[in-house]
């Protein structure tokens, strides 16, 4: 079994040996800029590490998996244009670096990429693997929908936006794990509880990123705290504020999201503060340690020895901080 740490060098060392950046240069300069920023390159190692349950040969399933990670970058192109975002994991956007139109047209081309990684399955998994890829990238397009609508709506309930940040965010996780399973034969019910998990953790996972938007070090964060909170963005940390808050405070909540100009340090202080005085921190990390025991339920269902589903399970551990 490979740890995430191995199948993570194994992704890192496939995508360093992609010949990506062909003329024109201004168009994929950018694809291999953000794709060299590797991170815990989770999606991918998602996609190995299920796969690993079942197989030992993961390099099988490294096309499919660089798919993914390709796929997730060209999100984050188009999101940083659509947030105005200048950083992102501590580096210059594509946008920021090259400005709007090249991010876009960069983007798509990522996208283009992505499919032609996908291509390289095996024949027998190719549609199967192709109908969820493509499933998934319908279901975060509307999840990006519903994220922009949010920013423009007096009040969202903490249901809309769990099915928001499910769609926007857990489905691309569940893929990955869906589609490892597939590659190595798992059986339906294995790939049902698979997709579960990861759909449950990347609940998890966005919500603990709604946190370390306010709470978080700007250096592990990789970009400025309080973006969501100049954005208006409805968090799960707004929402709960929101409910909880007296008319008065209400009002004053509402009065600040409309206004056009502000202070960017002022605003973010202001909810920081109200988020502490109302015990809003406590809410969100309690919901996530719900999530955390939906997580166990579904990977103990998984019809495989313990010992076949410990590398995941640490991983994800790792990935949501349990151990910290």
């Amino acid at each position: 079994m490979y740890s995430w740490e191995q199948a993570r060098e194994k992704v890192n060392k496939f995508i360093a040996g992609l010949d990506i950046e062909k003329e024109p240069k201004e168009l994929y300069r950018p694809i291999t800029y953000i794709l060299s920023q590797s991170g815990k390159r989770v999606r991918p190692v998602l996609l190995l590490m299920a796969y690993n349950m079942y197989r030992d040969d993961i390099d099988a399933a490294l096309y499919p998996a660089v798919a993914m990670e390709t796929y997730h970058n060209y999100t984050l192109i188009h999101d940083d244009v659509m947030d105005r975002a200048d950083m992102r994991r501590g580096m210059p956007t594509v946008a920021a670096k090259w400005g709007d139109n090249a991010a876009i047209l960069s983007g798509d081309t990522a996208l283009v990429l992505a499919y032609e990684f996908m291509s390289h399955v095996a024949d027998d998994k190719l549609r199967d693997m192709l109908a969820l890829f493509t499933q998934t990238a319908k279901e975060i397009g509307e999840g990006q929908q519903y994220d922009m609508e949010f920013e423009t709506r007096d009040e969202v309930s903490e249901q809309e936006y769990i099915e928001m940040i499910r769609l926007k965010t857990s489905v691309l996780l569940a893929a990955c794990l869906k589609m490892g399973g597939i590659l190595a034969g798992a059986s339906e019910a294995d790939l049902a509880n698979l997709y579960a998990y990861g759909q449950t953790m990347g609940l998890a996972f966005q919500l603990q990123d709604d946190l370390l938007d306010v709470y978080g070090d700007t250096k592990i964060f990789g970009k400025k705290i309080g973006g969501d909170i100049v954005c208006n963005k409805k968090t799960f940390l707004l929402i709960k504020a929101m409910e909880t808050a007296t008319p008065e405070q209400l009002s004053d909540i509402k009065g600040r999201m409309a206004q056009d100009t502000f202070d960017r340090e002022q605003k973010v202080e202001y909810f920081t503060n109200l988020y502490n005085e109302l015990g809003i921190r406590k809410m969100c990390e309690d919901r996530i340690n719900e999530l955390f025991a939906q997580c166990d339920s579904y990977i103990e269902k998984i019809a495989l020895p313990k010992e076949k589903k410990t590398a995941l399970k640490e991983f994800a551990d790792t990935l949501l901080n349990r151990n910290i």
